[in-house]
């Protein structure tokens, strides 16, 4: 069950017109925090982001599930009934048994989970596969007013062979100023590494 503070949080961000994903953020602090304060541990830190993110869906935040091919099946399933499960406004009984099980399995695991270092770690990763999925928007945007031949070297592999090469000569420029231009762009030959 959520903090108070949390879900008032969440509900802050709502009010301001933030996006569902940072009004799950809240959920997800509180899981950390909780993490590192002992209460329980965790197998990884995408376990604990999961864990804030059904916390979230099941508090009435409007969070998507993933989309199909981003996680697999079971996950998008239990997302969509933690959505339902957020949407309705009666709450059955939670089951003592159950809910304990699962507090003492939690406490079993790690607590690095919720490190500084895994937390870094868990980040760059998902920037990783998010910049090879799309350009990031703002690369994007600095496109949109550019010649072809610039948005061509940028973005298009399959437009380069209508933008002049580097290495066709300048018939603009007089014979020895285009080799003393070429001389100066020349790679210079790397140094063997002394051992």
């Amino acid at each position: 069950m959520p903090k108070k503070t949390t879900i008032e949080r969440a509900e802050a961000d709502k009010r301001q017109g933030k996006s569902a994903s940072t009004q799950a953020g809240e959920f997800v602090r509180e899981e950390i925090e909780d993490i590192r304060a002992g209460k329980h541990g965790a197998r990884s830190t995408k376990q604990a982001i999961a864990i804030g993110l059904s916390k979230a869906r099941r508090a009435g935040v409007k969070l998507p599930p993933p989309e199909k091919g981003a996680a697999s099946e079971e996950v998008r399933e239990k997302a969509k009934r933690d959505l339902e499960k957020g949407k309705s406004t009666s709450h059955g009984a939670v089951s003592r048994r159950r809910s304990r099980a699962v507090t003492k399995a939690l406490q079993r695991e790690g607590r690095g989970a919720a490190s500084k270092t895994a937390l870094s770690r868990q980040a760059h990763t998902a920037a990783m596969k998010r910049s090879r999925a799309d350009p990031p928007t703002a690369f994007r945007s600095q496109l949109r007013g550019k010649p072809s031949t610039i948005r061509a070297r940028n973005l298009l592999p399959d437009t380069l062979a209508r933008v002049p090469s580097a290495s066709a000569p300048d018939v603009s420029k007089p014979a020895d100023q285009d080799q003393q231009s070429r001389a100066h762009s020349a790679p210079r030959p790397r140094r063997p590494r002394s051992r």
